[in-house]
């Protein structure tokens, strides 16, 4: 959603016109803001808070609210805990871009990555009581998109405002 000027800087989503601040947020009438946090979970909360109020804001539904903040929390505790082993002296960088019909969202930890093609599907029988990877299967659920960089340290979520939550089949 993010577009590049002529001066090659990325701006959220508009043309620039009517910027304002709102919230801490540089708006071009979307918003755009960037977080690094220490490799520490009491350090995730507020910028879930913060997300979730700016997709308020900018008048998201609960249901999409709902949806990302399951999605956000599960990314950024997955930075933390697996991708920086909760080390302190490591960051965690969340990029958020609020635009018309989208809000995406980057969290990139300093760890080697991982493959998440790799991981063991948790609905299979065998996987069923294993107490991992059901967090990226939740994300992909709720998210629009969820992809990965090359290296797999950064995850990329994206959801539609338009897009529904799952429902049982």
């Amino acid at each position: 959603c993010a577009a590049s000027s002529r001066s090659g800087v990325r701006r959220a989503c508009g043309t620039g016109q009517g910027q304002r601040r709102m919230s801490g947020f540089s708006m071009a009438d979307r918003a755009q803001r960037t977080w690094n946090i220490a490799s520490r979970l009491e350090d995730a909360p507020s910028v879930v808070r913060d997300i979730l109020s700016a997709l308020a804001e900018h008048g998201y539904h609960e249901n999409a609210c709902f949806a990302v903040h399951l999605a956000l929390d599960e990314a950024i505790t997955n930075a933390i805990r697996h991708g920086n082993c909760c080390d302190p002296d490591k960051t965690v960088r969340i990029d958020l871009r609020i635009c018309d019909q989208r809000v995406v969202i980057d969290i990139e930890d300093q760890g080697p990555g991982f493959d998440p093609e790799a991981l063991p599907d948790p609905t299979v029988g065998e996987n069923l009581e294993k107490p991992h990877g059901r967090g990226v299967m939740l994300m992909r659920a709720y998210m629009t998109e969820v992809s990965y960089n090359a290296r797999g340290n950064r995850v990329t979520l994206v959801k539609e405002r338009n897009c529904t939550l799952p429902t049982q089949a």
